[in-house]
């Protein structure tokens, strides 16, 4: 006969792999951006694609105290990472606006700020 708590711990150790792995993908992200390396961002972006398709079939139930600081440490690295590469994009529109002169045709916020030319 098999033991139903045995069967419960599998599903949430791999929980736990897969959140460590998330991790590690965004720390690998991290210094993807760090050194705007577009292969490595690349890679990492299909990376957790695919952990978040392995993450969306998971059972509630599972997600246990471990879980949940591991999710939260995801999260936060996450959002760090997704404002560094927002500050990244802002700073490419800034410089190609500045090189063409022509006005920017979408800014969040309403406010633009125009780089003065030499």
């Amino acid at each position: 006969m098999t033991n139903p708590a045995r069967n419960a711990a599998a599903p949430a150790g791999d929980l736990r792999d897969t959140l460590r792995q998330m991790l590690a993908v965004l720390q690998q992200e991290r210094h993807a951006l760090a050194g705007l390396d577009l292969d490595m961002i690349a890679g990492c972006a299909s990376n957790k694609a695919g952990l978040c398709d392995t993450l969306a079939d998971v059972d509630q139930g599972l997600v246990d105290e471990e879980c949940r600081g591991l999710l939260d440490a995801a999260r936060r690295l996450n959002e760090a990472n997704r404002r560094v590469r927002n500050l990244i994009a802002a700073n490419v529109s800034a410089r190609l606006d500045a090189l063409t002169g022509n006005a920017p045709l979408y800014r969040a916020g309403g406010q633009v700020h125009r780089l003065k030319s030499a």
